[in-house]
């Protein structure tokens, strides 16, 4: 969700925008609805970033003397769009008012995909369907149409992310249970990412939704100098309209996602990248899937542990990550039911016991209740590692269950300084025996070297919250990975105020509440008593 700047006008922008788009809802759910209003802020940005350049092709000066505003060519060279004319926004709002504008719409995504090669199959072309309302439509263009999305300057404030990742939560809140498949909020996005920092080599998400894992991790390197061209991002997903969704999502911020493959199967029936083996993995998947196909996978080589249960894919998750991972230093960083951390059910025990048996479990972190959309299930978050560098041997377990604030009555976010604390804690523990990534020095090559996203210091265990435990401590726990087995209970800070002082104190409040409560009673039995009702 954005935040607000010193006036408050971007939180009102996205405000204007979602009041004007939650109209379409009278005759459309907003799992529908959701492609259609992301479908024209999509069409906004692009055409505003062809209009930009197109008039310099048109002013035709310095390196675009005699350059034909006209030739495809020229825009692909500047990972810009080409738009052709009847889908270029200044057309698609003189025509807002007319009866047949979402036609329109659907013929100008034809004309687009037919331009562009990267955007074939992935835009949607559900405009002109009976049940959306024209006027409504084409209010919603007029609005959209006051905004400035894909030139220079909204760019580089990132005006289309946050409108994007606002609208998106908005969607998942409005959806409930079905909101929680395309989106994870951003907060726990962060707090992955800050984890990983995934800033050079192959990220994957098997599961990947919305594309929001992804998103998170170019912003983690434009914030750390790094570059965007040292990431290649791999993923795959199951739900059509959501994979197209998840391109449309890279595709506004100039990330190749080629890579993105869509199948009904999905990654465990039939996977995409079978040869893939990444830095990193990032993902969100679908907790305790009980209709995964088990079943047929009886004998999958990716089972290396154990085969999972059929009736819940959350250790076919782990194992599938760790295939994919590359064997020395893969990183991958999840999120999971807590039940994953204790369960016996199906097998799973002797799994997660040889997980930990062989070193692959870096850190588990318990996540407050509140903080998704979809479910209230209580989450957790992963991280594994192949070939252990630094710290061999043990597991950091951190409890961060009592951080975050309530947005709203239902949902929890992680403030900036929650990331911060649970990220910096992971990175001075790693960094402990001295093997921490090195700061950057004055002039050395940045697409070798970022500096370190963390205030690296001591670290050492604190009660109630952080803990560094052995394999051998994780084994008199029978192996099961709940983090407060470890940290412990904090202790209670003395007040100064002696005990009997207290006592004393509540007392008092109670006698005093109790003496109100028999007053309460007989005024109730004498206002009763005045209309005939005796207790």
């Amino acid at each position: 969700m954005a935040k607000k700047n010193g006036n408050g006008a971007n939180e009102s922008l996205e405000k204007k925008l979602w009041t004007t788009a939650d109209k379409l809802r009278k005759n459309i759910d907003a799992a529908e609805y959701k492609h259609i209003v992301l479908g024209l802020i999509f069409l906004k940005y692009i055409s505003d970033a062809f209009e930009e350049h197109y008039a310099k092709l048109v002013a035709g000066e310095g390196e675009y003397a005699g350059a034909d505003p006209e030739d495809k060519d020229e825009y692909g060279a500047e990972n810009v769009f080409f738009v052709p004319e009847k889908a270029r926004w200044a057309y698609i709002q003189s025509q807002a008012k007319m009866p047949n504008i979402g036609k329109l719409i659907d013929d100008a995504m034809d004309l687009i995909e037919a331009d562009n090669t990267t955007l074939k199959g992935i835009l949607p072309k559900t405009f002109g369907r009976s049940n959306l309302d024209p006027q409504t439509l084409g209010g919603l263009i007029d609005t959209i149409g006051t905004i400035a999305l894909g030139d220079e300057k909204a760019k580089s404030q990132d005006v289309l992310g946050r409108v994007y990742e606002y609208f998106l939560g908005q969607f998942a809140l409005a959806e409930g249970q079905k909101g929680g498949q395309f989106y994870t909020p951003e907060s726990i996005v962060k707090l992955l990412v800050e984890m990983l920092e995934p800033y050079k080599g192959r990220v994957y998400d098997p599961c990947c939704g919305s594309g929001g894992m992804f998103v998170q991790s170019e912003k983690f390197i434009e914030s750390h100098q790094g570059r965007l061209d040292d990431i290649s991002v791999y993923g795959q997903e199951s739900n059509q309209t959501t994979y197209r969704l998840c391109r449309m999502n890279l595709a506004i911020r100039g990330i190749d996602g080629s890579n993105i493959k869509w199948n009904t199967e999905g990654s465990f029936l039939n996977n995409a990248h079978k040869d893939l083996k990444a830095d990193y993995i990032i993902a969100n998947p679908p907790f305790n899937v009980s209709d995964w196909s088990g079943e047929l996978l009886r004998d999958d080589a990716r089972w290396q542990f154990g085969v999972p249960p059929t009736g819940n894919a959350n250790f076919a998750w782990v194992q599938h990550f760790l295939y994919h991972l590359k064997p020395d230093g893969g990183h991958a960083g999840f999120v999971l039911a807590n039940g994953s951390l204790s369960s016996n059910t199906g097998g799973e025990g002797a799994i997660r016991q040889k997980l930990v048996e062989n070193d692959l479990v870096e850190c588990i972190v318990m996540l407050p209740k509140a903080l998704f959309f979809n479910t209230g299930i209580p989450a957790c978050l992963w991280f594994l590692r192949r070939g252990k560098k630094q710290r061999n041997g043990e597991t950091l377990f951190i409890d961060a269950s009592e951080l975050g604030y309530m947005i709203n009555r239902k949902n929890r976010v992680l403030a900036p300084e929650d990331v911060s604390k649970v990220a910096d804690t992971y990175h001075n523990w790693l960094n402990q025996e001295g093997k921490g990534k090195k700061e950057k020095v004055k002039g050395e090559d940045d697409a070798n070297l970022l500096p370190s996203t963390s205030n690296l210091l001591p670290y050492s265990d604190v009660k109630g919250f952080c803990k560094s435990a052995t394999i051998e401590d994780i084994q008199k726990y029978k192996f099961i990975l709940t983090p407060g087995r470890y940290v412990g209970i904090p202790d209670e800070e003395d007040d100064g105020i002696p005990f009997q002082e207290k006592v004393d104190t509540l007392t008092s409040k109670l006698r005093a509440q109790m003496d109100e409560a028999q007053v309460l009673d007989k005024e109730i039995s004498e206002q009763l008593a005045k209309i005939g009702i005796k207790l």
